[in-house]
């Protein structure tokens, strides 16, 4: 039986290139990246998409954009930090599936470009520029998710929220 399916699909919040940071994964957040986090899950929240479970990059400025998130949510919400997801794209999306239980409604992927625009081309048919803390907001069908995301262009993009249209 098939059920409706609500996909997050977002990207880390703004990062530093100026730390000092050892390698690429473990850059963290800047000031406007740590701003922009708690507001874009405000908006979330305020639109009720609220993920039922997080699958997230395991990269520093990936865990620093849901910590920042997570002090707006409501409630404690279920992440997985995933070496898989780091500078990867739909394939490893779609690797990660089958540990995710059907009952879950809201899935919230983190992560990075351009893989993460690549997931709302192929899943919505629509290009959109996935700048840093845009969260894009997919709607489609399924038995499971594993059925569901592989139903490419099948997805509405409801809507895409950007920190810039959030001041």
């Amino acid at each position: 039986m098939s059920r409706p399916r609500r996909l997050i699909v977002m990207r880390h919040a703004k990062s530093s290139w100026s730390s000092g940071a050892q390698s690429d994964h473990q850059r963290p957040l800047n000031d406007r990246g740590r701003r922009d986090a708690p507001r874009v899950a405000t908006a979330l929240v305020d639109a009720n998409w609220l993920p039922d479970l997080i699958l997230s990059s395991d990269a520093q400025r990936t865990r620093e954009t849901y910590d920042g998130m997570a002090v707006s949510f409501p409630d404690e919400i279920s992440v997985q930090f995933l070496s898989s997801f780091y500078l990867a794209g739909l394939g490893a999306v779609l690797d990660e599936l089958p540990c995710v239980a059907d009952e879950i409604e809201t899935l919230m992927v983190l992560g990075h470009n351009p893989g993460w625009q690549e997931i709302v081309a192929r899943l919505s048919g629509q290009d959109v520029a996935m700048k840093t803390a845009n969260a894009a907001l997919l709607e489609g069908q399924g038995a499971s998710w594993h059925e569901a995301l592989r139903s490419f262009g099948a997805w509405d993009l409801v809507e895409l929220i950007s920190p810039k249209d959030l001041d």
